[in-house]
């Protein structure tokens, strides 16, 4: 892509209504523009950048077995009536009517539609375990949406939901979801801490928390350091080792700020381990037995062809919340640096041009065209423009590789850079393999 082609409306200007980094940065670098209050329309740099990040969330859950589906964005009333939620869920469920005066609501989660989905198809345990999942927007009616994408009224979501015969079961399921969340956020170059936490609006009695740190993240919490030195590579997808992977984990003191013990803390924690801070909750995973399905008339034949309540679990990330987070995970001072996996484009070509001398830019269409050849995701600068605001410019969208042509290139070398990095020169060969690698 050529930048001038780019639809990327870069503003110099800091939003006024802007408080943190990340919504800063969305809406300087034109990712995002506010519609209204927090609803965003979604512009190709940051449309580009959530997608990539879906498609990691959708790798993860099909390697532990969960199938895609998707599920209307509005939903009728009844089946929330039936599990007593219509009128508990309070002001943030937008509720309308059709034309036919029926009552429908903009669907903040799916726990009910599932549950109807799934009681109208499975009649048997011999169809266990199942795993369904689904990415789409959701609605949520915030009474003060901030903070841009982090908290906001409409938003990106993927939403999974098992369904097992037995408690001993639906915890295996659970298991999956917990490792398949911290490979996901691995994926993205993230460090999430699983976390004791309430389980709000959606009931049961487990769940945990994903956060990774952040000053500006609106979760206080309270861990043991040791818990960000587990290694994920030595857990295997069988139930055995997922049971003892969580184990590992929970064995931990890590906690949202509801559930802190200051006294069970300080007892088991060391004092130079204990760390305080703030994090941004990017993923949430829940067990709640029968919640859903007693109320619903969800049933299922048993091995002894009894009826019984089947056993399910839910479990969430927000996948247009990650972009704002990990922003807040990785700016530094007036740089910010996508991580690789998740980046809008591999490589940004940046050439000194003018008016009167094309020579650079020709060098970079030659490179442009070769990079492109190659399948690597490229962005050339052809706006003529001083190399010191291109360099303000891309430090600000964050693509992670540089090739600059200017005063310092060779003849078949050029200058090489990773953000946060010194350059090199490098032949193209080399910044292939490197790009590549």
């Amino acid at each position: 892509m050529y930048l001038s082609k780019l639809f990327i409306p870069i503003t110099k200007s800091l939003p006024s209504e802007a408080k943190i980094k990340s919504h800063q940065l969305m809406l300087r670098t034109g990712m995002i523009k506010q519609s209204s209050a927090g609803i965003y329309s979604w512009l190709p740099l940051g449309y580009k950048v959530m997608k990539k990040i879906e498609q990691i969330v959708r790798e993860e859950q099909n390697l532990i077995g969960a199938q895609e589906m998707l599920m209307p964005t509005i939903q009728s009333s009844e089946i929330w009536k039936e599990s007593g939620r219509y009128d508990d869920y309070g002001e943030e469920m937008l509720k309308i009517k059709d034309r036919q005066g029926r009552e429908m609501l903009y669907g903040p989660t799916n726990e009910e539609l599932v549950t109807d989905i799934f009681r109208s198809s499975i009649k048997s345990y011999k169809s266990l375990p199942q795993l369904l999942y689904h990415i789409q927007w959701k609605f949520r009616d915030e009474i003060r949406p901030r903070f841009g994408v982090m908290r906001c009224k409409e938003f990106y979501m993927k939403d999974a939901y098992s369904f097992d015969l037995s408690d001993e079961d639906a915890k295996k399921s659970y298991n999956k979801m917990f490792y398949s969340y911290l490979k996901t956020f691995d994926r993205m170059g993230l460090k999430a801490i699983p976390m004791a936490a309430d389980t709000g609006p959606i009931g049961g009695d487990l769940s945990h928390e994903f956060v990774i740190l952040a000053e500006t993240g609106e979760s206080k919490i309270y861990a043991d350091k040791n818990i960000c030195e587990i290694n994920l590579n030595q857990y295997e997808l069988t139930d055995t080792s997922l049971q003892k992977m969580r184990e590992d984990f929970t064995n931990i003191y890590a906690v949202t700020d509801e559930k802190h013990n200051p006294e069970k803390f300080n007892k088991n924690v060391k004092k130079e381990n204990q760390m305080i801070t703030k994090g941004i909750e990017v993923g949430h995973i829940f067990y709640f037995s029968d919640k859903y399905s007693k109320p619903m008339n969800c049933l299922i034949d048993d091995k002894d062809g009894k009826k019984t309540s089947v056993k399910m679990g839910s479990y969430g990330i927000g996948v247009s919340r990650l972009v704002g987070a990990i922003i807040e995970a990785n700016y530094n001072n007036d740089v910010m640096k996508w991580p690789k996996s998740i980046s809008p484009y591999d490589v940004v070509i940046i050439p000194s041009i003018s008016k009167n001398n094309r020579e650079n830019l020709e060098k970079a269409e030659k490179i442009y065209n070769e990079l492109k050849k190659q399948n690597i995701d490229v962005l050339l600068d052809d706006v003529d423009e001083n190399m010191s605001n291109k360099f303000k410019k891309h430090d600000l969208i964050g693509i992670p590789y540089q090739i600059i042509i200017g005063s310092k290139s060779e003849v078949n070398n050029f200058e090489f850079k990773e953000l946060n990095f010194k350059s090199e020169q490098l032949s193209l060969d080399k910044i292939l393999k490197k790009l590549k690698s």
